[in-house]
């Protein structure tokens, strides 16, 4: 016979405490356990059926395993096929996850909405009229897409049975209940059971179901560690609202590989693919203004141009502020040290600040040397000279270190139109001697590039 018990179970990580707590041993976080109530042994005849349908499949070897293509969903969107991995594979389970209101619904609606196969579109969080006033905000519905809203998990799955639709979207996880669970919905008990019954269907029906999913205040998948365990596929969509451009990456994918990126512009009619996000991200003026650097940084296997800002102004206050949007203080802190005491400027007296244009993360260390070159340009009051752009890591030892993917890196800068391009000596050994329309200049340390960058200067 079912009965009730009571457990509490952390929202960050999922962790199962017999009593209540402030304090989740497990992820550290404060005041997130919660009372929950699960029926114990109501589940004892679907785990029976389970193991009965398991002993039915025998044990083969791996060489008898017969490798059949997969078959992939062309979404319309070259930079979700992208971060994919060249499309939808179908019967995949996708979880995309991102901040509130940084446009999750939106770049699934349209997609979904373009596309020509059928779809079953399920919001718990909007209704139809609201729905409806995106879609044609977003101005095209030709696709094949049906509108449900409903929370049930059982009347979703009923209803899923009845259309049988070739992509099935949640919208969102949090929101969908299932009578399995008697907590309430977003909590840890409903996402794992929801998620659990989402998979049998997908993985028997061969249906591709896309779950949209929030994110907690540290910035990783609300809910419990298990739900992004038993997804296919799990992207992350971030960026800065107050910014145009959003970033889609792939933190787990076993249909490909998590190295892509995608890159979209956020406009009044939808998100817009950005095919070449270097002369987005660059700012397209005349003015030889100092502190500005251009770096040739990756993201993934994605080489792209960015513009590197900094100012650097004497301090008002006894500590000076040290200030960074879209790249590491801690990483820009050391390359202060850095400069301080392998180059000999001395800035313990000045305030910097520095930004990566067009509110993009900026996390690869081949952008040191553009970072600390934008730095001292702004020391200086020099600018740097037209036309150049730099690549590499900066050691604490003041030292130039090759980087990786050289050659997509010049491609890149050569596509755009440098001149030149300043890269770490080590890097120039084993490129091909191919005639470039580019120069490559070699430098081992950083006094070296700054003698380079400021002699040309003037």
């Amino acid at each position: 016979m079912a009965k009730k018990k009571t457990v509490y179970h952390c929202n960050e990580c999922g962790a199962q405490y017999p009593k209540w707590q402030g304090f989740c041993s497990q992820c550290g976080v404060w005041n997130s356990i919660e009372e929950e109530e699960i029926i114990v042994g109501k589940q004892d005849k679907p785990s029976q059926s389970f193991t009965a349908h398991s002993l039915a499949s025998k044990p083969v070897r791996l060489s008898d395993i017969e490798q059949r293509a997969e078959t992939r969903l062309t979404m319309g969107d070259p930079e979700l096929d992208r971060v994919l991995g060249g499309g939808l594979v179908e019967g995949s389970f996708v979880l995309l996850g991102g901040e509130p209101g940084i446009g999750k619904s939106t770049l699934i609606l349209q997609t979904v909405l373009r596309l020509p196969y059928k779809t079953l579109y399920v919001s718990g969080e909007e209704s139809l009229s609201q729905l409806k006033m995106r879609a044609d905000r977003i101005g095209d519905t030709n696709g094949d897409c049906l509108i449900y809203t409903e929370t049930s998990l059982e009347k979703i799955l009923h209803t899923a049975q009845e259309v049988a639709p070739q992509l099935l979207v949640i919208d969102s996880i949090q929101t969908i209940q299932t009578e399995l669970s008697d907590s309430s919905p977003g909590s840890v008990s409903q996402i794992r059971e929801c998620a659990t019954a989402l998979l049998k269907y997908c993985k028997t029906e061969g249906v591709a179901v896309i779950l949209i999913g929030h994110i907690n205040k540290e910035g990783s998948i609300a809910g419990p560690k298990v739900l992004e365990h038993t997804v296919d596929v799990v992207l992350q969509f971030d960026g800065d609202k107050h910014y145009m451009y959003r970033i889609l990456r792939g933190q787990k994918n076993r249909f490909g590989s998590t190295t892509e990126l995608g890159i979209y512009e956020m406009r009044q009619s939808g998100l817009r693919p950005v095919e070449n996000p270097s002369e987005h991200l660059m700012t397209q003026s005349d003015l030889k203004l100092s502190g500005t650097a251009i770096a040739v940084a990756m993201e993934g296997v994605r080489p792209f141009l960015i513009e590197t800002q900094a100012l650097v102004s004497s301090a008002i206050y006894a500590t000076p502020q040290r200030s960074s949007t879209g790249y590491d203080t801690r990483r820009m802190n050391m390359l202060l040290a850095v400069l301080e005491k392998r180059a000999g400027f001395k800035l313990v007296q000045k305030d910097v600040f520095l930004n990566i244009a067009g509110g993009i993360r900026l996390s690869d260390p081949a952008s040191d040397l553009a970072v600390i070159s934008a730095v001292l340009s702004s020391s200086l009051d020099i600018a740097l000279p037209e036309g150049i752009c730099l690549t590499g890591e900066v050691g604490l030892s003041g030292e130039v270190r090759p980087v990786g993917r050289i050659e997509q890196r010049i491609l890149e800068a050569e596509r755009i139109g440098f001149r030149a391009l300043i890269l770490p000596e080590s890097n120039l050994h084993g490129l091909s001697e191919a005639s470039r329309s580019i120069q490559l200049i070699g430098v081992k340390t950083v006094e070296e590039a700054f003698r380079l960058l400021f002699r040309r200067s003037h």
